[in-house]
């Protein structure tokens, strides 16, 4: 199985730092944050590894990671050009896979200390579609809220994009795995309001035909991608060495 990771994105909520550099590469702990998700993936047994990534910090990305041999991967690369959303990054990955084969996404700023190993072999297991991480938190609001299928408990029917009224208090986090039949969806999609190929829509189409699974990240998890959950971060991953 191989593994792709989004690395783009302009990281306007930790400006001016990334004014410098891209928010992927600043520091959590020893290293740069980049680091922790090309680990955990390496840990999974996932050694071939698309990196998705912004063309003004391209070159800083492959003078420290080259081409992952010292990492214990095999690191690709390829350029967003525009910020076009998650699900636009996503479409750039067509090609690396083969058609048929699954596949693991990881956004690069969500920094987690569960062992991806278990849920990919859940997926390796499953037959069809596609299958989410999710994280139980307190302010689900600000993220995309599952609605669990009544009665097939395995099963998300619906994402809810932040709303105001949650229907449970679990996030659906940047931790995703797909078929091939990603890249059809990302194809139909239509802009969001925002003028952005979202994620969320991708996942929707998935519910919409029950073949949208899940697990559950049981320790720490945050997407790093603000001053406070940047700082959280740091601490949690001190000494931690990928």
């Amino acid at each position: 199985m191989k593994g792709i990771i989004l690395a783009g994105g302009t990281g306007t909520r930790l400006y001016p730092l990334t004014k410098l550099v891209n928010k992927h590469l600043l520091p959590v702990g020893k290293y740069p944050m980049i680091c922790y998700g090309i680990e955990r993936l390496r840990r999974a047994g996932i050694r071939d590894i698309l990196m998705i990534i912004g063309k003004a910090s391209s070159g800083l990305y492959m003078d420290f990671l080259g081409d992952g041999s010292e990492w214990g991967v095999s690191l690709t690369y390829r350029i967003q050009s525009n910020a076009g959303g998650i699900a636009q990054a996503l479409g750039l990955a067509k090609g690396f896979v083969s058609e048929g084969e699954k596949f693991v996404v990881l956004l690069g700023d969500n920094l987690f200390k569960d062992d991806l190993a278990p849920f990919v072999k859940s997926f390796r297991e499953q037959a069809v579609g596609a299958r989410v991480l999710l994280k139980q938190v307190a302010d689900p609001h600000r993220y995309g809220v599952p609605v669990f299928h009544p009665e097939r408990k395995d099963e998300i029917v619906k994402i809810e994009e932040k709303p105001s009224q949650p229907k449970s208090h679990y996030c659906v986090t940047g931790l995703y795995m797909y078929d091939t039949n990603v890249f059809d969806i990302v194809e139909r999609l239509v802009p969001s309001a925002r003028g952005e190929l979202e994620i969320t829509d991708v996942n929707n189409v998935y519910a919409e035909a029950g073949r949208l699974q899940y697990d559950v990240l049981q320790e720490w998890w945050t997407d790093a991608g603000t001053f406070e959950s940047l700082f959280e971060a740091s601490v949690m991953l001190r000494g931690v060495e990928p």
